[in-house]
């Protein structure tokens, strides 16, 4: 298939996740992976996302860099990156964990993804660091809106709480980067819901018809990650599934991948 170069002869020795529904032990820990940053999202998503929907030396672009997990993984597999974010203060992590690497093929910058402007000027310095013209996956993992503030930059989405408003400012960082996707190129979108004021709030959905009624796209999966191995929801002797029984709700410990293609 001219979007990956998996081995198929050999495809029932190969790792990689067809069905929908991925269960994951624990995060990976191996090689620069830290878990430093709340919110950063385990490195087997990338990689198996990496791994299935590019070749070798395709450009990954990531307008959500976080604290660099899909830089590491392309680093491990082979392929350019360019990653942008708002937080300087990851820029910086990000450069000195790659300090001493061998890797050069990746660009980063500190970027407001909702800027044309700057989304513009930093992929016009990749595309001539890196020699490349266009990227061939696109992986974005966006904040949940406001659960976790990343900064108290304005133009943070993780500033805002309204759902609305947040999805369209979502559309606006599409805008920006996805028109830098080949067409028949494929990409992804990592985020989780929300539960406020007594409901859920399906922020995942709300994304996923934004894309669909905006974008001239193919969703070719909806799959749903749990990690068995969430700190956050296992602790205190299952107080969280006490806290469940004695009121009316379902602990989150879901998160969705949409995988959408590009059309022409």
């Amino acid at each position: 298939m001219k979007f990956n170069d998996l081995d198929l002869k050999n495809w029932k020795n190969l790792e990689i996740e067809t069905d929908s529904l991925w269960l994951i032990k624990e995060r990976d820990k191996s090689g620069k992976h830290k878990n430093i940053y709340h919110g950063n999202f385990i490195p087997q998503i990338p990689n198996q996302l990496i791994q299935r929907f590019t070749q070798n030396n395709d450009v990954v672009l990531e307008p959500f860099m976080g604290s660099g997990t899909t830089l590491f993984e392309c680093e491990n597999l082979n392929r350019k990156y360019i990653g942008f974010d708002i937080n300087p203060e990851m820029l910086s992590y990000v450069n000195d964990t790659m300090r001493d690497s061998q890797f050069s093929s990746y660009h980063i910058g500190e970027c407001d993804s909702m800027n044309a402007e700057n989304v513009n000027y930093e992929m016009e310095n990749a595309k001539q660091n890196l020699q490349i013209n266009s990227a061939q996956f696109v992986l974005m993992h966006p904040p949940y809106m406001d659960i976790v503030k990343f900064t108290d930059k304005k133009e943070d989405m993780s500033q805002i709480s309204d759902i609305n408003k947040f999805v369209n400012k979502f559309k606006v960082v599409c805008d920006n980067t996805l028109k830098y996707l080949d067409n028949d190129r494929y990409f992804a979108i990592v985020i989780g819901d929300l539960y406020k004021k007594g409901e859920v709030l399906p922020l995942g959905f709300y994304c996923m018809d934004m894309i669909k009624r905006n974008f001239n796209v193919k969703l070719k999966g909806i799959i749903i990650k749990n990690i068995e191995g969430n700190r956050a929801k296992l602790g205190q002797g299952g107080i969280w599934k006490y806290r469940a029984l004695n009121s009316d709700y379902y602990i989150f410990k879901h998160e969705y991948i949409y995988v959408f293609k590009k059309e022409v």
